[in-house]
């Protein structure tokens, strides 16, 4: 279970079938007047495929990534192409002026916007092209509808779909720390006041649709917030059973009854969610501690590998999360 340059091409064929695949497209679209019925391509000139615009956002960001650490794959140069005709000055502008537009205050909020910024700062990591340069000012509207909206958001979201809170949080949390200190500081702040205090977590998951886990995005959040030995603290009281691997539903994969079915399949990317998140948390705690945590991402990972092209409900956006967990290593 480790990202070698085969599987890295395997998954870079993956996601490269389907980030210009037009339809099926679901959008996240409020139609004012008929003239706002109109195909994907008239309003997303870059993210009109992976059947919707946040998937074909960390689609870009899996191609970008592969091509970054694999670059002698034969796929890098098909990236490198697709990414010259895509990431143009005018596409990224067509794509930053929908955000003008009437009733686009809760586009895609709050994953896009995250997904969007860790796409940003990936395309930075290429200093042979412009890309990054480019996505900068789609980037940075993001993050100023993300400073707003955490000046409004009472409680955090904690579902285990796109309005999550906490992963929002942790993508946008990276891209802060490297391009707008401010927002970081804020994005630290507001998590430590709404998650400190979170104690003896229950895990009431999964739900029948969900692809993050509520409580391990939590965790990963405040791993990244908070320093080793704050975080143990924290992680002993909110899982305070972790050697006993309770609550069970934390430690146990999900099932997946039909992989045709969208939100269901959103199960195997719970399974690759937790493994990251696990990964991530395990490096932060104590020997015996990170042992059972370990174990948790292994199964995990074990479990929604062997399916991101099983079906397109799935193809179209696991191998993203793929890559999170196998990056976290």
């Amino acid at each position: 279970m480790k990202l070698d340059q085969a599987a890295a091409a395997q998954m870079a064929g993956i996601v490269l079938g389907h980030v210009r695949k037009p339809y099926p497209y679901k959008m996240d679209h409020v139609l004012n007047s008929d003239e706002d019925a109109k195909p994907p391509r008239h309003f997303h000139p870059i993210f009109y495929g992976s059947f919707d615009w946040h998937s074909c956002v960390h689609g870009w960001w899996s191609l970008l990534t592969l091509r970054r650490l694999f670059p002698g794959m034969a796929e890098a140069k098909s990236i490198t192409e697709l990414a010259d005709d895509s990431f143009t000055a005018e596409k990224i502008a067509g794509e930053r002026s929908y955000l003008d537009r009437p009733n686009s205050r809760g586009f895609e909020r709050p994953y896009g916007w995250a997904w969007a910024m860790a796409l940003h700062q990936e395309a930075v990591r290429h200093e042979d092209r412009e890309w990054g340069a480019r996505l900068e000012p789609l980037a940075r509207a993001f993050a100023q509808r993300l400073r707003d909206y955490l000046a409004i958001l009472t409680y955090p979201i904690r579902v285990g779909t796109h309005f999550n809170t906490s992963f929002g949080l942790l993508l946008a949390l990276a891209w802060a720390e490297q391009f707008d200190p401010e927002l970081a500081v804020l994005i630290r702040s507001w998590s430590s006041d709404r998650y400190g205090g979170d104690r003896d977590c229950q895990a009431w998951e999964p739900g029948g649709d969900e692809f993050l886990s509520s409580a391990l995005t939590e965790a990963h959040l405040m791993a990244r917030v908070l320093g080793e030995a704050d975080f143990r603290q924290w992680f002993a009281a909110f899982l305070p059973r972790l050697q006993q691997c309770l609550p069970a539903s934390l430690f146990t994969p999900a099932k997946v009854s039909d992989r045709s079915d969208g939100k269901i399949a959103h199960l195997d990317g719970l399974n690759l969610s937790r493994a990251w998140c696990w990964r991530v948390v395990a490096a932060q705690l104590g020997l015996e501690d990170a042992a059972v945590a370990t174990a948790a991402a292994d199964e995990h990972l074990a479990a929604g590998l062997p399916h991101l092209a099983s079906d397109y409900a799935g193809e179209h956006w696991l191998t993203s999360f793929a890559l999170l967990a196998l990056l976290a290593a």
